[in-house]
């Protein structure tokens, strides 16, 4: 398997005015670009290069040392990106009314949630990403480091938030908590359902 990069499923300046034109661009075609090549060539002529990125990263753990480095930041950098993008549109979405309640039993309610998830995202030091993962039938908030995913601890992801400088600062500077508070106008609720409800 040679791994490809996704296509946007919209275009460059479609999240505008809340991510420009020039990021997502910077971030699609340099960034996320840079680490499948480098996920290809760690993986090129080992029995590993068959894999799924999920099945990669689910037994990050037991890689050989020579790609277990490339395929963590690398893969994990491929798989969140392509996560990323497919959980933010242009298009306007609310959540039923069932997954209000999951909301609401985990977090209290749709503000609490909202400020709780900012108060993380806000607090990762350094690089590194927010997450909303499922845990059996409830919801809980993570971080992770750098480029690395919550399938390496065994955990399935919902929603997350990419909080690297570079994929908000040419508009936002060092106001991520604008950042944040912007992505929350370009979420795809849909696609969040959906992945509550599939296997990844």
């Amino acid at each position: 398997m040679t791994f490809t990069l996704p296509d946007l499923p919209y275009a460059y300046d479609a999240l505008e005015p809340h991510i420009d034109a020039q990021t997502m661009e910077i971030h699609h075609s340099k960034h996320h670009q840079g680490y499948v090549n480098k996920l290809n060539a760690a993986l090129e002529g080992t029995d590993y290069a068959e894999k799924s990125i999920e099945e990669l990263l689910q037994s990050i753990d037991i890689l050989p040392e020579n790609i277990r480095t490339a395929v963590k930041n690398n893969g994990g950098g491929h798989r969140n990106h392509s996560f990323f993008r497919k959980i933010m549109s242009p298009e306007k979405t609310e959540p039923s009314e069932e997954f209000k309640k999951v909301i609401a039993g985990s977090f209290g309610g749709m503000d609490a949630f909202k400020k709780t998830f900012a108060d993380v995202a806000a607090g990762v030091f350094g690089s590194g990403w927010a997450w909303v993962i499922k845990k059996h039938d409830d919801l809980e908030i993570v971080t992770t480091p750098n480029q690395n995913n919550p399938l390496m601890n065994g955990d399935r992801a919902v929603l997350g938030i990419d909080v690297w400088e570079h994929a908000y600062y040419l508009k936002h500077q060092n106001k991520r908590p604008d950042y944040i508070e912007s992505f929350w106008n370009l979420i795809n609720r849909d696609q969040v359902e959906e992945n509550f409800t599939s296997k990844f």
